[in-house]
């Protein structure tokens, strides 16, 4: 099996892969209010734990200079993940990623809006350069939501995923069995869940 191809998101070169959506149909009137409803879920970045209960990872959204705020994502943003389970030991337990591209594509029939991140360092400390996530600087993760005159979609599609090795030694015991879950597809099931929590709204 293949990746897709989707415009916007990065190619695959290397690693784990996943393409992750959900559908719901709609009547073509009320796809542009479902999609403005979807649209204030997706870009509220804070609340996503809140759309798939007890589980799920809890995402926080960082300024660029590592600020929690609470508005609408922007390029160059961060958001600090707190997975189940043990998180990065030298970025005080929290995965990081960078907003990297934020994509807007529209014409007569469908809409779509994409959001690129990449694993970072930890913005609040001075070693930025340290990679505070369980994968590589490689691997993105871009989350979409479209509409069409039949449905609504929500995505997230993983690129590039190999574990990050330049880490201490029981990070990088960590980073290979978070990654290797991935890999298998636990983290699928994650994103699966988040996809269905985006469009679980009626």
């Amino acid at each position: 099996m293949k990746p897709k191809l989707i415009k916007g998101v990065p190619q695959q070169h290397s690693g784990g892969f996943h393409d992750t959506e959900s559908r719901k149909q709609y009547e073509e009137a009320l796809l542009p209010l479902k999609f403005e409803m979807l649209k204030k879920r997706f870009f509220s970045v804070n609340r996503w734990k809140s759309y798939c209960g007890e589980g799920f990872a809890d995402f926080r959204l960082h300024d660029s200079s590592g600020k929690e705020v609470d508005r609408d994502p922007q390029k160059g943003d961060y958001m600090r993940i707190n997975i189940p389970g043990p998180g990065e030991r030298e970025a005080k337990g929290y995965d990081w990623v960078e907003v990297t591209e934020i994509c807007y594509y529209q014409d007569n029939t469908s809409e779509r809006i994409q959001i690129t991140c990449r694993p970072s360092g930890d913005p609040q400390i001075k070693n930025k350069g340290h990679i505070a996530h369980f994968y590589s600087a490689g691997a993105t993760s871009t989350f979409m939501i479209s509409r069409t005159p039949g449905h609504l979609k929500a995505a997230v599609y993983g690129r590039n995923e190999t574990p990050n090795f330049k880490a201490k030694f029981i990070d990088v015991i960590r980073n290979l069995m978070v990654a290797a879950g991935g890999i298998m597809g636990v983290s699928k099931i994650q994103w699966k869940q988040l996809a269905d929590g985006f469009l679980d709204f009626d």
